[in-house]
């Protein structure tokens, strides 16, 4: 009798990112995280702002140049929503500051940019008294371990309770599997770890993703230097923050920026803003900073598109057709028929839908295709007896 076929298990990600991707701004007071989050909220025409949150537009040579060829009605590109959290201090997690009020922002949001201030100035005063790059990031990172504690405890507590006052089913089962784990987290993040770091199984990682925990999100570092140091592309804290970063989380990305330099740039308009960049040598980093946050999630997205709307629709890398269809809409998954496929670099180098479809690069996809960056897809559904499509 042949050996039953292993079927290799797909690892399941920490975290729940919708095509909403919401993107927290953290650090100390006075580190320039104002200062960066209004050079964002300036630098995109499609932003929508509110207080302390703005929706940016993520910038993409592809979507530009669908909408150019369909000229579609709608142009609905990608989004990222910004959220500019109060600064934290030391002892945040006990109530200091804005304390919980601040760290409850943060469980809100998908992934975290942490802003460390890498920049002198006697004018602006530092809240630890001098300029320590890799203090402010220790301060940041306990104060959200700290809360993630809190929070574990109380959880774990109620747990307990109910298995106290349980019946022994199934339920209970679940519920005991899952206060067992949650035990050996706490003692995880006790020890001095966060949950990010951590080696878990699927099981592990659904239990996780149930309780929004701070320390699970993807941070992005951005060390804000002086507008001088930018333009030198020299400075002496980088090196420091780059080995703190390194040793404590491998893979993790530091990007430098200088937050007086990105706003001045957003006050001038587009003519005087290339000027400026030519006569300087030098690039703007917002872009960069906006697709990390893709990155860094494991994000991508794919099209749909037409001479009504063109639209970017947020998924994890290798999402197959029936998941990313039902970003569009529920019974989109539910009632998945087949995909209709070709890739954005098809119809760039073909010149029109019709030509991909004359070269065979026109493809349906059932249901265990993976969608792969940049695909543009036409989804063919059915939840009734007629049959939609989109």
């Amino acid at each position: 009798m042949p050996p039953k076929k292993v079927v290799k298990q797909e690892k399941i990600l920490l975290g729940r990112p919708s095509n909403n991707l919401k993107i927290g701004v953290v650090g100390l007071p006075n580190v320039g995280k104002s200062t960066f989050f209004n050079a964002i909220t300036n630098s995109s025409a499609a932003a929508e702002n509110y207080p302390f949150c703005t929706i940016v537009a993520v910038p993409d040579e592809r979507f530009d140049w669908l909408c150019d060829h369909f000229k579609p009605s709608t142009k609905i590109p990608a989004y990222l929503t910004v959220i500019d959290i109060a600064g934290l201090v030391k002892g945040a997690a006990e109530g200091a500051g804005l304390g919980n009020a601040f760290l409850s922002h943060v469980r809100a949001v998908d992934a975290i940019f942490h802003v460390v201030r890498a920049f002198s100035d006697p004018d602006v005063v530092h809240v630890e008294g001098d300029i320590d790059p890799t203090r402010d990031l220790e301060i940041i990172h306990n104060e959200l371990r700290l809360k993630d504690i809190e929070l574990l405890k109380k959880i774990v507590d109620v747990l307990e309770k109910k298995l106290r006052t349980g019946s022994g089913g199934t339920a209970d089962k679940d519920k005991k599997d899952e206060c067992a784990f949650l035990k050996k987290l706490l003692e995880f993040l006790e020890e001095g770890n966060d949950v990010r770091n951590g080696n878990w199984n699927n099981k592990e990682v659904e239990y996780i993703n149930s309780q929004q925990l701070i320390t699970a999100k993807p941070v992005i570092y951005l060390a804000n230097v002086s507008e001088k140091d930018y333009l030198r592309r020299k400075n002496k804290y980088l090196a420091k923050i780059k080995a703190w970063i390194d040793e404590k989380y491998p893979g993790d990305q530091l990007i430098p920026f200088s937050g007086v330099f990105e706003h001045g740039l957003t006050l001038l308009d587009s003519e005087a803003r290339a000027e400026r960049l030519k006569e300087l040598e030098a690039v703007s980093v917002l872009p960069k900073i906006i697709v990390s946050g893709y990155s860094t999630l494991q994000l991508g997205y794919y099209f749909t598109c037409g001479p009504i709307e063109v639209r970017a629709w947020t998924i994890r890398k290798g999402t197959k057709a029936p998941k990313a269809a039902g970003v569009i809409h529920s019974d989109f998954e539910r009632g998945f028929i087949m995909a209709e496929v070709y890739n954005y670099a098809d119809i760039l180098e073909l010149g029109s839908e019709a030509a991909v479809k004359a070269a065979g690069k026109y493809q349906q996809k059932g249901k265990d295709y993976v969608v792969s960056e940049g695909d543009i897809i036409f989804f063919k559904f059915n939840v009734t007896a007629d049959k939609k499509k989109r």
